[in-house]
């Protein structure tokens, strides 16, 4: 059973992790007055200026929609305070909220953030969870305040990471736990039954954004410092290694604890269905694997087209 206020929400969001959010806003009692998301923008490998995920899901539904260049412009400030929201919504908008911004709703903003905070504030949460190797992660609601993601907390839910998972998966789940969590925050809220816990400021991360630079494998590293980069970087921007001089992008792999006499990044097999490069400390075995270019092909498509020979060796250069 619903209780509380019908509330007027303004939903704030850019990318497909915003999508089921929304969709759970959308089919709540609560009247989803706007939606502001970024301007389009060119995307692809052909650089075509298309609508983000957001706007096409706002745009079916019929709602109003805004796309500022800045939060500042006067135009977009005048109407966002003309749809009179009580309360907005923020999922991976992908820009800080000016002072203005925060002070319209007359009950502030909500924020789904993808990490157990303070753990992880900024850009790319998940991306850096799977990075350094945690196991667990989560969703957590927050009151959106002028510093960067350091709110307070509505509620939390947590979630394990799969040894092989990737970022692509696990914020397609978050996403998914993300928007229950917040629309049942919302009716709390609504119902002026909410309780709101500081963050331990002494205790946060960042999530600093991600750079295409730092996908590049150094082979000196564990297998298993290796695999996570490969998994935390997918779908964008990938690792990457060197051989003969050609990028590869490695997509998926898996690991072994062996430890072969052999230098770092020495292929150590590879035939059928089996690529299997040393490290550090034990070895990679790769997947799925990508020439610069082309499309991902799995290690045996690959192998059939690519001459990798046993003893050749992945650089960190080309």
């Amino acid at each position: 059973m619903v209780t509380g206020d019908r509330l007027r929400l303004v939903f704030f969001g850019t990318p497909d992790f915003a999508v089921p959010t929304l969709d759970a806003l959308l089919r709540s009692h609560h009247h989803v007055v706007g939606v502001v998301t970024r301007p389009d923008r060119p995307r692809g490998r052909g650089q075509k200026t298309t609508a983000a995920p957001i706007k096409i899901r706002a745009a079916a539904a019929g709602l109003a929609l805004l796309q500022p260049d800045r939060l500042t412009d006067p135009g977009f400030l005048g109407a966002f305070a003309a749809l009179r929201p009580d309360l907005g919504i923020v999922a991976a908008y992908g820009k800080i909220l000016t002072d203005a911004v925060l002070a319209t709703p007359r009950l502030g903003l909500l924020n789904v953030h993808a990490s157990l905070l303070p753990q992880y504030r900024g850009a790319a949460p998940i991306h850096r969870a799977i990075i350094n190797g945690d196991r667990e992660t989560g969703v957590t609601i927050m009151r959106v305040v002028k510093a960067l993601d350091a709110g307070p907390m509505l509620a939390r839910v947590r979630r394990p990471i799969g040894a092989d998972e990737t970022s692509e998966e696990v914020e397609r789940d978050l996403a998914r736990l993300g928007a229950d969590l917040l629309a049942a925050s919302v009716d709390v809220l609504a119902g002026g039954r909410v309780q709101e816990t500081p963050q331990n400021d002494a205790t946060a991360t960042y999530a600093h954004r991600l750079t295409k630079d730092e996908g590049l494998i150094d082979w000196t590293w564990s297998a298993q410092r290796i695999h996570n980069l490969i998994r935390g970087l997918h779908p964008w921007p990938h690792a990457f290694t060197f051989l003969g001089g050609h990028r590869l992008i490695l997509r998926r792999s898996t690991t072994s604890p062996e430890s072969p006499a052999a230098p770092p990044g020495t292929i150590l097999e590879s035939a059928g269905d089996r690529l299997r490069v040393v490290a550090g400390a034990g070895v990679l075995d790769v997947v799925e694997i990508q020439a610069e270019g082309k499309r991902p092909m799995a290690v045996r498509d690959f192998l059939a087209g690519h001459r990798i020979a046993h003893g050749d060796a992945f650089k960190s250069c080309p």
